[in-house]
């Protein structure tokens, strides 16, 4: 028997509405003053960002610090990420079960709580993933996820706790479920507030993007009054079907090689399916199944609100695992729970090296713009051509450019 996962796309994109940005970007250049429609941005900003939307960073599976707490004393420790004693901590503190009747996953330590610090108007969390002193000394980019492009915003004059804010969230639970969604509903109103009434401009990576579509579609109003534009980074909107089955199924070992430090082992999840004499479900738990069957419904009833500004921007020029197989016709899988110990064998498609671009791509909205740039999953969040995107679709990219005295024609496609 040869057990396989296929990834299938099944919505393909909608048809771009302006195949030319250029023509685009000079419209608005000459008219940027005059012209008042959202999707397009202001002309200027002022320099201490109170002329500004405000912006709310999302992350996406694993791009939150965790820290676990203990319910007596109150101390935290960071539990993810970590670059020393990950296997450790990971045993001790966060390994956790699905609970069906809640919907949540619940730690099996019933002394610790998993925690999401919000220091920093909730960009600490997802600034430096390791913020520790060794790795800011040693400038170790694999843990710095959305620290460039929150250095960019704030050189665009957007101000921490006032128009930049971000929202990091515990990605172990569903994205559907009651916590997460509260959660973001607080932190924009709260960026509302603090903005003097401004509509939120949402930019989210990866999973962040999945986060988003349960949110407007199980608090539509709440969505259409408090967000005015979303740029969409890296969302797997028809799957990852590769790499994630693959993680889901044997382990939450995302990557190889020297980065795997940073994550939980393969061998360590086998070591722990009895856990204090509790039993975990690997690596088929149906009532799991159950409920992303209700996710996906949630996910697919989800639509834009009229008028609304929506860009996506995905990754390509990567190998992309696309499927996944276990076992041969020569080797076959002869019981389920083998898959545990097998290596996998993928196929490849173009993307960013974790999501497909066809899938990525694949959002079914009416995109103002849906542009492919050649970087990885994670190197998008650094990309300098994503950058230039973001400004100008936020549009802070004319602030520099306001006080020349003659016009250019700047081609936005180069």
């Amino acid at each position: 028997m040869v057990a396989k996962s296929n990834g299938k796309i099944q919505l393909p994109p909608r048809p771009f509405k302006n195949p030319n940005p250029s023509i685009q970007f000079r419209v608005e250049q000459m008219f940027g003053g005059l012209c008042s429609c959202p999707c397009f941005g202001e002309r200027s900003s002022d320099a201490d960002g109170s002329d500004v939307d405000p912006v709310l960073l999302i992350s996406g599976m694993g791009g939150s610090i965790l820290h676990s707490k203990k319910k007596k004393f109150g101390f935290e420790t960071r539990v993810w990420v970590r670059i020393l004693l990950a296997d450790l901590e990971f045993k001790k503190k966060v390994w956790s079960v699905y609970n069906p009747t809640t919907g949540y996953t619940e730690t099996l330590d019933d002394d610790t709580e998993i925690l999401v610090p919000d220091d920093d108007y909730g960009l600490y969390a997802i600034d430096i993933l390791d913020p520790s002193l060794v790795m800011k000394l040693l400038h170790f980019t694999e843990v710095y996820h959305f620290h460039a492009m929150i250095d960019m915003l704030v050189k665009c004059g957007y101000k921490k706790g006032t128009t930049l804010f971000g929202y990091g969230y515990d990605f172990r639970q569903s994205n559907r479920i009651d916590k997460l969604m509260e959660g973001l509903k607080t932190k924009l109103k709260a960026a509302h507030q603090a903005s003097g009434g401004r509509k939120v401009n949402i930019i989210s990576h990866s999973m962040g993007g999945l986060l988003v579509l349960c949110f407007m579609s199980l608090h539509n109003e709440v969505f259409s009054k408090y967000v005015n534009k979303w740029i969409c980074i890296a969302c797997p909107f028809q799957g990852a079907p590769g790499c994630i089955n693959d993680s889901l199924l044997t382990g939450l070992q995302f990557v190889e090689g020297f980065e795997s430090f940073f994550f939980v082992s393969r061998w360590t999840m086998h070591q722990l399916l009895n856990y204090d004499g509790k039993m975990v479900a690997l690596p088929f738990n149906f009532e799991i199944l159950k409920w992303a069957a209700g996710t996906r419904q949630v996910i697919y009833d989800a639509k834009l609100p009229d008028g609304f500004c929506f860009y996506n921007i995905y990754g390509t020029s990567f190998d992309t695992p696309f499927d996944v197989c276990y076992g041969s016709e020569t080797s076959p899988i002869e019981d389920l729970s083998e898959i545990c110990h097998s290596m996998p064998q993928y196929s490849y498609v173009d993307g960013d090296g974790t999501v497909p671009a066809e899938s990525a791509k694949a959002d079914g909205f009416d995109a103002v713009e849906r542009v492919a740039v050649a970087a990885s999953h994670r190197g998008v969040l650094q990309d300098k051509t994503v950058f230039k995107y973001v400004q100008k679709w936020l549009g802070v990219d004319q602030k520099v450019r306001k006080h020349s005295k003659s016009s250019r024609v700047v081609d936005a496609s180069t």
